[in-house]
């Protein structure tokens, strides 16, 4: 538990160096923070609290809790609407035939707590990839240059020697930046598969499951089905069968009140609409990054933007000789770099390449 607190702290912590952007953070920072907090939230009250409390006769309390928590409770879908206590005892509780009148059973309860830690691991899984592909690379790069205050001889000689990799490494990044797009792409990719998955968690009510709740309020009252009740009952019922004194097989029908549902609606309600946000704006900067591998007049107006104190010949004669991987590089230590210390890269490099004969336009991801 305490290593999981130590964890989430971690995730909490300002990178001293950026190696991303503000939709990745969205993914493995507060996407991961949300489910593990979630999840911790469900475990106590399902471990510490009482998750379940049934009632029925003849039947002691504490074995027909256990039975309906392992085996499942159920509601009745025709009985979803009319009017509590006149219509029905509870929403989706009522009087039913066996083999006639269709049930909807619910077996998922126990298993939320763990289902949400597992989303948690998936929504780290490309930020584990990219900081391994990285290896550091912007944090060395960077050394203390990300710091206005740095005494002028340490700051000319760090600087001479992020040029001079620069240029000796000039056209070679191609790969790093293709790893970090396609670590992109997993993030979207992750979240709609999140989307689809928590459906099939749940039978089949996730997928509108946030809009059914915004149009519950405008049905009338008679008629609406509270999409919350239909998803996480708060009263169901369960059956319970045990051999008579006559060896006869007796049942036992009871109701069973499920308080943890209070939270898991409220939960997954949150959890619907944050991810829509979210595969979203990753299909956004999806569309952003294809804009910015095709376009190179793009990447010299963002490179112009990254470096505004630079001068535009500068900048424009660094964006020329920049392949895709360079220019990437290049844009992340401008999110590193103090803007005067990053201007003075720029002239740099722009003096060192202005005499270099290679081509100005280069293919993405070439080698």
């Amino acid at each position: 538990m305490f290593d999981v607190f130590g964890s989430v702290k971690g995730l909490l912590k300002i990178d001293q160096v950026c190696i991303d952007n503000n939709v990745f953070r969205m993914h493995y920072k507060a996407t991961v923070i949300i489910l593990i907090a979630f999840s911790l939230l469900v475990t106590s009250r399902q471990y510490i609290g009482d998750p379940i409390d049934c009632i029925v006769d003849e039947i002691p309390l504490g074995v027909m809790d256990t039975y309906c928590w392992i085996y499942s409770t159920f509601t009745v879908p025709e009985r979803l609407t009319g009017i509590t206590g006149r219509d029905v005892v509870q929403p989706g509780v009522g009087s039913h035939v066996d083999g006639q009148d269709k049930v909807k059973y619910h077996k998922y309860y126990q298993w939320v707590c763990f289902v949400l830690f597992f989303q948690a691991i998936l929504f780290y899984v490309p930020r584990y990839l990219w900081k391994s592909w990285e290896g550091g690379r912007l944090k060395m790069l960077v050394m203390d240059l990300n710091s206005p205050i740095v005494n002028d001889e340490c700051k000319n000689d760090r600087k001479k020697i992020l040029v001079d990799y620069f240029i000796g490494n000039l056209n070679r990044h191609n790969f790093y930046a293709f790893r970090f797009f396609v670590c992109e792409a997993l993030n979207f990719v992750n979240v709609i598969a999140q989307i689809y998955f928590v459906d099939f968690f749940l039978d089949g009510e996730f997928s509108t499951y946030g809009s059914d709740v915004l149009k519950f309020t405008e049905m009338e009252p008679d008629d609406r089905i509270d999409p919350m009740a239909k998803v996480f009952p708060k009263v169901t019922k369960c059956t319970f069968h045990k051999y008579g004194p006559s060896g006869s097989v007796q049942k036992f029908d009871g109701l069973c009140v499920l308080p943890l549902n209070i939270v898991n609606e409220k939960i997954y309600v949150f959890l619907w609409f944050w991810f829509i946000i979210l595969s979203i704006l990753s299909g956004i900067s999806l569309v952003y990054r294809i804009a910015v591998v095709v376009g190179p007049k793009l990447r010299h107006l963002l490179l112009r933007a990254r470096s505004r104190l630079a001068e535009s010949d500068e900048v424009e004669t660094v964006a020329n000789k920049c392949n895709i991987g360079d220019w990437f590089l290049l844009y992340q230590l401008g999110k590193n770099i103090d803007p005067l210390i990053y201007k003075e890269v720029i002239s740099d490099l722009s003096r060192e390449m202005g005499g270099d004969g290679q081509s100005a336009h280069k293919q993405p991801f070439d080698a």
